[in-house]
């Protein structure tokens, strides 16, 4: 019997020679096919790990460049993008979102708040059907049909995970502020300043750096079966997102805030750890301590009714749940996971930010086997 072995590239602390070593056992297994870890302590990197392959033939190799679709790790970049508005004086979580978008009141939603859009409690967890998923592309059209449309909950009495339209929500009241896109805003305030490569609306010139994404297998039960006009049947399949969709021009250069940014685990630890940081990174303060508590206040604690399992949503960030994210610590720590696995978690209390992104899909929305591995093989270092 032969023995497959694998190997990363990058640098990594000798603390953290166990995860160097987990994420080397699942490419050599097959589990993983390309992926890259980052860790960031007190704002210096200290794991930048990549390794395996961009492609199922294995023919072209994870550099270090490498960029790929990391899903709603995007909505924490948006998230971000509001805070630091918030923290500017230019926006107010408690305040209703038709004072920044007035069209957004109309259908009897007058009184929702810019911290039920952040912490998915809005009623406006999608589109009332038919939506196509090129109809996303179109950030400003898109998101007058939500402004249009009933919330389908009483705001701010549970959560559902605003799956696909976090981020036109979020776009619609950036660009009322700051006149610009949330991925202008995003690139010219945090990616650019930062030095990090993470775009929300890739351009082509970087489209030969993408790692194609490998879908997970079919979900077991048919949505058709379920209640069409159930909360989750609405937010998940209007529009029904098509894997194969974000292999192309269209979607990757469209501005799709909840879902589509484009990044490694590099750029994500380094934009998050900002928060973990405590807003501050290279002598510069991006937010105070006063908008980083707003992440901690918690809008919802309960099974989503979108998603149908259970999660603590703060502002922007989901919070611990240790029946939906066991390797999730309690304590001061904010965390959000892409459908297939990759995931970014903010640990203050360790001035810590983990950050994990593949190509290779396992199925869920929520987490994944493998994000867990790496997140005990990460605490295992620095809790000793």
């Amino acid at each position: 019997m032969t023995t497959t072995t694998a190997t990363t590239s990058g640098s990594c602390a000798e603390r953290f020679a166990g995860l160097r070593q987990e994420l080397e056992r699942q490419l050599a297994s097959g589990a993983e096919l390309g992926a890259s870890i980052a860790v960031v302590v007190d704002g210096e990197p200290v794991v930048d790990l990549w390794g395996g392959h961009r492609d199922p033939e294995r023919t072209r190799a994870w550099e270090s460049d490498t960029l790929v679709n990391v899903f709603s790790i995007t909505k924490t970049m948006t998230a971000l993008s509001a805070l630091l508005l918030v923290d500017r004086g230019e926006l107010d979580v408690r305040r209703k979102v038709a004072h920044y978008w007035p069209e957004f009141a109309a259908n009897g939603k007058g009184d929702i708040e810019i911290r039920h859009i952040l912490g998915h409690t809005s009623g406006v967890s999608g589109w009332q059907p038919p939506m196509q998923v090129p109809d996303l592309y179109d950030t400003e059209a898109a998101a007058a049909l939500l402004a249009a449309q009933p919330p389908w909950w009483t705001p701010g009495s549970a959560s559902a995970y605003h799956c696909l339209n976090y981020g036109h929500l979020v776009d619609a009241v950036i660009r009322r502020i700051a006149g610009r896109s949330l991925g202008l805003f995003f690139a010219e305030e945090l990616a650019g300043p930062l030095g990090a490569d993470f775009h929300i609306g890739t351009a082509a010139a970087h489209r030969d750096r993408i790692a194609p994404l490998v879908p997970p297998p079919a979900l077991e039960f048919d949505l058709a079966q379920l209640d069409q006009d159930s909360i989750l049947v609405k937010t998940l399949t209007s529009p029904l997102l098509d894997v194969a969709m974000t292999a192309t021009p269209g979607w990757q250069q469209a501005e799709i805030g909840a879902v589509n940014g484009h990044g490694n685990a590099r750029s994500v630890a380094r934009v998050q750890s900002l928060v973990a940081n405590g807003g501050r990174l290279d002598g510069r303060q991006f937010l105070s301590e006063e908008t980083i508590d707003l992440i901690f206040e918690q809008q919802s604690d309960g099974i989503d009714l979108a998603l149908m399992v259970p999660l603590r949503f703060g502002i922007g960030y989901g919070l611990p749940q240790p029946q939906t994210a066991p390797e999730v610590p309690q304590g001061r720590v904010c965390w959000w996971s892409g459908y297939g696995g990759s995931i970014v978690v903010n640990d203050l209390d360790r001035r810590m930010t983990f950050a994990y992104t593949m190509n290779k899909m396992e199925p869920g929305i929520i987490g994944s086997a493998r994000a867990d591995a790496y997140l005990r093989a990460t605490y295992a270092a620095v809790r000793g």
